[in-house]
C-alpha cells in the first residue's frame, strides 16, 4: 500500500521550498485510489520527505519527521470547555493524529464569554462531541474520539486508554488529582493548566512530581469561583500546554517538566517556579 501511496503522490507533488510538497486533494485521491486513510497517506509522505500542504508552515520547526510522530500519536484532552476547545483546535491544527476528548458536559450561556465552541446556537449541546465535529472539518486526518462521560478513579484508566500525554482542562482540583493520579500509574506526562479571571498556570507533571495545587492546598475550585474567567486567559494558558504536548509528541525542544509557568495578565507578571 505504502509503495503505491508514494507513487501516486510523488507523481504529482510539486518543488517548494526545502522539501517537496503535496496538496490535499492529491492526498485525498491517493487515500481513495490505494485504499488507505488519509492520515496513512500524509504519514508516508512525512516519511519519505514530502510535505503535505496543510503543514507546510510547521514542517521547519518541527521537521519531517516531528511532523511524522504527531500524526503517529494520540493526545487525550480533558474537559472540552474553556482551556479544552482552544487546546483541540491548536492540535488538530497542528496535526496529533488522535485526540481523545472527554467530557459529560453541555454547553451553557454562561460559557459563551470564553468558551471557543459554545455559540448561541449550541447551548445544552454535548462540548465533547461539539469539539470533535469541530476537529474534523479542521483536520479531516485526525481521529477524533468523543468520550462523553466525567472521568473518575473508576472509568480513568479506560478513557485514557492509548493516550501519550494528557493534557488538563479541568476546573476542580479532586478531579486533577484523579487524573494525575491515572497518568502517574500509567506513567503518561500530565500537561497541568488552570484559569481565574487574568491568572493561569501551566505546568508538565510526571509521576513522583507533587502537583502545584496540591502543594498549596487549593480548595476543589480555588478562586475562580470567586472571579470568573476573563475570555483572553484559557487561550493564553492552552497555547502553553499545547506546546508542550506537542514538542512532547514530536520529540523536539526542551521540555517544561517540573517547572510551573505562573502569571498575572493585569500586572503583566510572569514568574518560573520550580516544582520538586
Amino acid at each position: 500500500m505504502e509503495d503505491g501511496v508514494l507513487s501516486f503522490i510523488r507523481a504529482r507533488c510539486v518543488s517548494r521550498g526545502k522539501l517537496p510538497v503535496v496538496s490535499l486533494s492529491v492526498c485525498r485521491e491517493a487515500a481513495e485510489e490505494c485504499g488507505a486513510t488519509l492520515r496513512e497517506v500524509e504519514i508516508a509522505a512525512l516519511h519519505a520527505g514530502i510535505c503535505p500542504s496543510r503543514y507546510e508552515r510547521t514542517i521547519g520547526s518541527l521537521g519531517a519527521e516531528g511532523q511524522a510522530r504527531l500524526l503517529e500519536s494520540c493526545a487525550a484532552v480533558v474537559g472540552c470547555g474553556g482551556l479544552g476547545g482552544w487546546m483541540i483546535e491548536i492540535l488538530a491544527r497542528a496535526g496529533v493524529g488522535r485526540l481523545i476528548l472527554i467530557d459529560g458536559d453541555t454547553f451553557a450561556e454562561n460559557n459563551l464569554n470564553r468558551q471557543l465552541y459554545a455559540t448561541e446556537e449550541n447551548i445544552g449541546a454535548p462540548k465533547a462531541r461539539a469539539a470533535a465535529a469541530r476537529v474534523k472539518a479542521i483536520n479531516s486526518s485526525v481521529e477524533a474520539e468523543a468520550r462523553e462521560a466525567f472521568i473518575d478513579e473508576a472509568n480513568g484508566e479506560e478513557l485514557l486508554r492509548d493516550a501519550d500525554v494528557v493534557l488538563d482542562a479541568l476546573d476542580g482540583n479532586r478531579s486533577r488529582s484523579v487524573v494525575f493520579g491515572v497518568c502517574e500509574k500509567m506513567n503518561v506526562p500530565f500537561v497541568h493548566g488552570a484559569v481565574a479571571g487574568f491568572f493561569g498556570e501551566a505546568a508538565v507533571l510526571r509521576a513522583g512530581c507533587v502537583p502545584p495545587w496540591e502543594r498549596v492546598g487549593a480548595e476543589d475550585r480555588g478562586i475562580e469561583a470567586e472571579v470568573g474567567t476573563m475570555p483572553f486567559t484559557p487561550p493564553f494558558v492552552a497555547s502553553l500546554q499545547a506546546a508542550e504536548a506537542v514538542k512532547i509528541l514530536a520529540g523536539v525542544g526542551g521540555g517544561a517538566e517540573r517547572t510551573l509557568l505562573w502569571f498575572d495578565l493585569l500586572r503583566r507578571d510572569m514568574q518560573k517556579l520550580k516544582l520538586i
